[in-house]
């Protein structure tokens, strides 16, 4: 199962609907690695392990920079928190951790929020209408992972007010891509197995 959402398991509603999904699951890890500056000191590490714990899983800390991709099948669930989208994509392609992931997501949980959410999807075009600035590895090829062919737009009502004619852009990514984006808000999550689920906080 592959889930996204804005800011991880951080409401009641996404946690109780992800609680009857790991019933029978021990262990999580918790992927640092798309904060590139903070790595397990990012703020939001101390909640999203929490978060996972509340679940009953036991959790720990995992950097796809410093350890071997293949690792991550250990697991039950892998959580990968936000941060840079076009440095993670670049960390899943030079530590070939790309099908890996893809066998998490096909016969386990993967949850990724935020700029991984991004990376999971088939392409960062939709991030890179907003933020280019973020690419500092001058990244070009924008294609992501195409875990699914679901995209999000996390964050949304928080960054309304913060970009200039937000909604404005997405829409005519949309168009352009003749795609549709779904909109989600801190709190909400999408759960992407046989069928497509959208649990909203």
């Amino acid at each position: 199962m592959l889930v996204l959402c804005s800011n991880g398991l951080s409401s009641k509603e996404i946690l109780a609907y992800t609680r009857g999904k790991v019933c029978d699951c021990k262990t999580a890890a918790l992927v640092v690695t798309a904060d590139n500056e903070y790595k397990e000191n990012n703020y939001h590490v101390a909640r999203c392990i929490s978060e996972l714990e509340s679940l009953n899983l036991k959790v720990d800390i995992f950097d796809l920079d410093k350890q071997p991709a293949e690792l991550l099948l250990d697991y039950d669930v892998v959580e990968f928190i936000g941060g840079n989208p076009y440095y993670l994509l670049h960390s899943i392609r030079k530590n070939n951790a790309t099908e890996v992931l893809k066998d998490i997501a096909k016969n386990k949980m993967l949850i990724g929020w935020s700029a991984a959410a991004f990376v999971f999807s088939p392409t960062l075009e939709l991030v890179n209408s907003y933020s280019p600035e973020m690419n500092f590895l001058s990244l070009t090829d924008l294609r992501g992972l195409s875990l699914t062919q679901v995209q999000v737009l996390p964050h949304y009502s928080k960054f309304l007010s913060r970009f200039d004619k937000f909604e404005e852009k997405c829409c005519a990514y949309e168009k352009e891509h003749n795609v549709n984006v779904i909109r989600i808000n801190d709190g909400d999550g999408i759960f992407i197995d046989s069928e497509v689920y959208i649990c909203k906080a």
